[in-house]
């Protein structure tokens, strides 16, 4: 190929109704080739990477009984190194409302899952997306598998781009000689796709819009570091950032504190698998757990700390009112010295039933071949959710937005050795926050998670904000469900509602200022 040019393929699906068109952008490190759909090209019917790629397609979705147009552009987009030679190919999805005119105040989302090593399928077919999994009300697989509209999805009041790191997805490098140390930390992954983010806002025409990151698990670390790494290497500034199920953010928390704050989640679990007394099940659960948590704080905190120096009275107290909210037996609590690990938990809590609990959701229950051990044989919320998304992200990105290729797309890529020092990204984000008087953030976690538990989330936004500054910027908002808590219906509704007001509520009327 000798010369950049446009090459344009349309497709008609009597039964979608779509239309299909492929281009290639402008690539300042020299020409490659367009996404081709076919035999005709031998780079899509293989498992190599094309760095740079564009399918686009017209759909239309109901939302919240309005009709909402809109245009699908999936396709990979480079990773320059300093030399603007491609060494990756990223591969997204980016949804944008076709009946908007004005792009200038039209708020654009970027979202990221985690992992680190997990592609952004999971929000984008399961809660914010325009699509939806076929699953029950609970979040449980159905068969036959497949998608659906989805008439909570946030599309209406913006537009989403959903990202797949290098070795997600169908996101991968341009060659075994790449170095993986490029991607693979915390630092390096914040790095290069801060910096792809820019080169998509500038080719996508975004830089006017007001953006906002959303990331789950992982990407909560992921989103706290760019909003930072944007606006101080990009200049990139942002109006809100969303966690999901955010982790521990790279915030301290050994030792007792790390014993204790687990508690609340176990009270919630015990509580959802009705483990408890009769006049705490009585209650619901977020009038119940209040009380676990001022207990946590107030007494079994200090009461891990003391060690051996607690009397004993004090020490008989603390672990009745423990037994009290977990569901666990005093004996348990006292063979563990008030120290009791989620995997033990997971194991124990239903053992004389023959049933574990799950690690991202505990309301999924898993047999194990042993009543025996320390923690459970397999994830059984995890194994339930692969069920269902694998299929379904396959044939929805082959068939509803015609983007071939034989490359495997990775639910989980290979990113290991994973660099984790250095993690600052909870106070990278307040110091983004603090330079940033626009800069807005919502917490969103599930009671039921397990992987990052939401009395932890609350922790992490006390510690984040230890004086108190930026609280009127701060929401925290709990769900009735897991790590993944948009895949029961109810919060599926409820937590884009609650992202649908955030955005909203995130940008300034016109003229005025960011300033204290």
């Amino acid at each position: 190929m000798k010369s950049i040019f446009t090459l344009l393929i349309c497709f008609f699906f009597a039964n979608l109704q779509l239309e299909a068109q492929t281009t290639p952008p402008a690539n300042p490190a020299g020409p490659v080739p367009a996404m081709k759909t076919g035999k005709e090209d031998p780079k899509v019917n293989s498992r190599s990477i094309v760095p740079e790629s564009i399918v686009v397609t017209q759909h239309q979705v109901t939302i919240k009984g309005q009709s909402v147009p809109y245009k699908a552009t999936t396709g990979t987009l480079p990773v320059w190194d300093d030399e603007g030679k491609a060494i990756a190919g990223l591969f997204y999805t980016y949804y944008e409302r076709s009946d908007i005119k004005d792009r200038s105040t039209r708020p654009l989302v970027i979202s990221f899952n985690g992992g680190p090593g997990s592609a952004s399928v999971w929000m984008h077919i399961a809660y914010t997306g325009p699509v939806v999994l076929n699953i029950d009300d609970e979040g449980y697989p159905v068969q036959p598998y497949g998608y659906k509209d989805n008439s909570a999805s946030i599309l209406d009041v913006a537009d989403i781009v959903y990202i797949d790191p290098v070795n997600t997805g169908y996101s991968r490098t341009t060659g075994k000689d790449v170095p993986t140390n490029k991607f693979f930390g915390v630092r390096a992954d914040i790095k290069y796709l801060a910096e792809w983010l820019n080169t998509f806002v500038t080719r996508t025409d975004r830089w006017a819009s007001p953006k906002f990151l959303i990331g789950e698990s992982y990407g909560t670390n992921r989103v706290s570091g760019l909003a930072l790494e944007l606006q101080n290497n990009q200049w990139m500034y942002l109006n809100g950032v969303i966690l999901v199920s955010p982790t521990e953010l790279g915030i301290e928390r050994g030792g007792p504190v790390e014993s204790a704050l687990r508690v609340p989640y176990f009270a919630a679990t015990a509580w959802y698998h009705k483990a408890l007394p009769a006049d705490l099940q009585s209650k619901t659960l977020t009038q119940f757990l209040p009380e676990v948590e001022e207990f946590t704080i107030n007494e079994l905190l200090p009461a891990i700390a003391r060690g051996s120096s607690l009397s004993p009275q004090k020490l008989k107290e603390v672990v009745a009112k423990m037994a009290r909210y977990s569901g666990l037996s005093e004996q348990v609590i006292l063979q563990h010295n008030l120290d009791v690990s989620p995997d033990f938990f997971w194991k124990e809590l239903l053992r004389d039933k023959g049933f574990t609990v799950g690690r991202l959701d505990s309301r999924y229950k898993g047999i194990d071949k042993a009543a025996a051990g320390d923690s459970p044989d397999y994830n059984a919320e995890l194994t339930s959710w692969l069920h269902s998304f694998t299929p379904a992200i396959n044939m929805y990105i082959r068939n509803e937005l015609n983007y071939k290729t034989d490359l495997k797309y990775n639910m989980f890529g290979p990113v290991n050795p994973w660099d984790r020092s250095g993690d600052r990204t909870g106070d990278n984000l307040r110091q983004a926050m603090a330079q940033n008087p626009y800069l807005n953030l919502m917490v969103q976690s599930g009671y039921y998670d397990g992987a990052c538990d939401y009395f932890n989330a609350k922790y992490s936004l006390w510690q984040l904000d230890a004086a108190g500054r930026l609280k009127d910027r701060i929401t925290w908002e709990g769900y009735e469900s897991g790590h993944m808590m948009y895949l029961r219906k109810v919060d599926l509704v409820k937590g884009n509602d609650h992202i649908r007001d955030f955005i909203r509520k995130s940008l300034p009327k016109p003229g005025v200022a960011a300033k204290f």
